[in-house]
């Protein structure tokens, strides 16, 4: 194996596929990457047994080949470099590869190709998304998800395509986010699947906001694969039943307010340095106002019982009653900061019952988040 490669391209390439290489894999092979050459291109990819991602970049080739490299190694290395050529050479007998770029040398060794387990990436898709629908939605709900095991079924991003409508959706049990898009394919019947947080998230690094991305269904082998420009990452789907998330979004309340969105993240920001202190929990008062044409008030308060607190009053729109709630504030952070729209719809039902934040003059955006005890 004989190839070269400009030295960003190859960074680049490094950067997308390592995100598939766990830190402790149960098979030395898979802390690798594996290098193919095919054709005037180079062929990257790496896998952690659920989800798969290979890109493509192009190359000289002048001899044909392939190895796998210590995906760590290999991508530290090539950062380092300067932006010049890579020469690879590979000696076969040893699996080492020989790397030059400009007058920096090196060789890192490797294990044998065969040993790789087959990447098996769905051939075609089945429709085709907007690169930056496709993003925007998975950045509003993948956040959403649990991190950990307990439930595993909640560490995934739920996808429904139904007609010309797709719909994601994410919980952890404490907070949930739905997202709904026109498509401009209309897919007949009714698919669901449930397919990993990390893979989503990978997704929607990868894919430029320019760019259509094919989406391959549900196989025997039960995964999916997306197709961007060069880049194919395929995942295996969560087994379950993810929970039936409609019924447990208010359809009424007793308090609305309107705030402007950034004003709302800042002063979100300064009460959660104090609330760390108190399990993230900060409060949210809402006083509508007495008199017409005057502005309601809404106050957020983060205590630290050692260190101090935050008090942060905005102007507000807001109907109905009074209202003083507490939640995890880290949570009202995290859906502010993908939320585009200028101003944010806060409602609620009363202190002891979920609250909900919205884009304003959108419905098909919602965010439902459990209250603290005080």
């Amino acid at each position: 194996m004989i190839v070269s490669v400009l030295q960003e391209n190859l960074a680049n390439c490094l950067n997308h596929v390592t995100k598939a290489v766990d830190s402790n894999p149960p098979l030395p092979v898979l802390a690798n990457v594996l290098l193919e050459t095919e054709d005037s291109r180079l062929k990257i990819s790496a896998t952690n047994l659920e989800m798969s991602i290979s890109v493509w970049i192009g190359a000289k080739v002048e001899q044909s080949g392939s190895i796998t490299l210590p995906a760590r190694t290999l991508s530290e290395y090539v950062n380092m470099l300067s932006r010049e050529r890579v020469d690879m050479r590979l000696d076969a007998a040893t699996h080492t590869m020989q790397m030059r770029c400009g007058i920096q040398t090196s060789t890192i060794r490797g294990i044998d190709a065969d040993e790789f387990p087959p990447i098996n990436h769905n051939e075609t898709p089945d429709l085709q998304l907007e690169g930056e629908t496709l993003r925007e939605m998975i950045l509003q709900t993948a956040f959403a998800a649990a991190r950990e095991q307990n439930r595993p079924i909640l560490t995934g991003v739920y996808l429904q395509l139904d007609g010309n409508t797709m719909t994601m959706a994410a919980a952890d049990g404490y907070r949930l986010a739905v997202r709904t898009a026109e498509i401009s394919e209309s897919f007949g019947e009714r698919r669901d699947m449930v397919v990993p947080a990390r893979t989503m998230s990978e997704i929607a690094r990868i894919v430029e906001d320019d760019e259509e991305v094919g989406l391959a269904l549900p196989n025997q082998r039960n995964s999916v694969t997306f197709f961007a420009p060069n880049v194919l990452v395929s995942s295996q789907l969560l087994d379950g039943r993810f929970p039936d998330f409609a019924s447990i979004i208010p359809r009424s309340f007793v308090t609305s307010t309107v705030m402007y969105t950034n004003d709302l993240l800042a002063v979100c920001q300064r009460a959660e340095i104090f609330a760390r202190d108190n399990a993230n929990s900060a409060s949210l008062s809402v006083k509508p106002a007495l008199n017409p044409g005057e502005p309601a008030e809404v106050l957020i308060v983060g205590k630290s019982a050692e260190r101090g607190d935050s008090e942060g009053m905005l102007d507000a729109t807001a109907e109905g009653e009074a209202l003083d709630i507490s939640f995890n504030i880290k949570y009202l952070i995290d859906v502010l900061r993908v939320i585009k729209e200028e101003r944010v719809i806060f409602q609620s039902n009363g202190p002891e019952n979920p609250g909900v934040l919205k884009p304003e003059n959108r419905d098909d955006f919602i965010h439902v988040v459990m209250p603290m005890s005080k």
